[in-house]
């Protein structure tokens, strides 16, 4: 069962690596931040339009890497539409301990969205390889710098 999960994880990264959803430029967001993952390359630019109370309207991404970073930004710009800020920051904080504690328990982060998390699981893996890290949290890092007004964000 293990080895049929693992598989089906691959396939997801794969899958968002290779089609990644809101890769567009977002010409009307009122947030933006150049990410850089210099140790590997990876390179991304996050987009946001909030609206006044918050929330976040649309979400999109530009750049280049790695499938795992590809498809990590991918994923956060799906999960991440329609959300208010402080929820994206809960989904933040867990993603982050979900990929970096090998001791992470979701019940520390009652806050953050059930569903999404169980759908960031399938990077859960990169804990084991912590060169992947921050592959998989780049965009994550990239948004946070964004709604704080930094114009970059780095692995470094």
């Amino acid at each position: 069962m293990l080895d049929e999960l693992r598989e089906l994880y691959q396939e997801v990264i794969l899958d968002h690596g290779k089609n990644p959803r809101n890769y567009r430029d977002l010409p009307d967001a009122n947030y933006h931040a150049h990410g850089n993952n210099p140790l590997c390359g990876d390179k991304i630019v996050v987009y946001l339009k909030l609206d006044d109370d918050k929330v976040i309207l649309d979400c999109s991404f530009e750049g280049r890497g790695c499938a795992i970073s590809q498809a990590s930004a991918s994923m956060m710009t799906e999960i991440l539409i329609g959300k208010k800020m402080q929820d994206a920051q809960a989904l933040f904080d867990s993603f982050h301990a979900m990929c970096t504690d090998e001791n992470y328990d979701p019940a520390q982060y009652p806050n953050a969205d059930e569903d999404a998390l169980d759908r960031l699981q399938v990077m859960a893996g990169v804990r084991e390889f912590p060169m992947r890290v921050k592959c998989a949290t780049l965009a994550w890092h990239t948004m946070q710098a964004a709604v704080h007004g930094d114009s970059t964000a780095s692995t470094e």
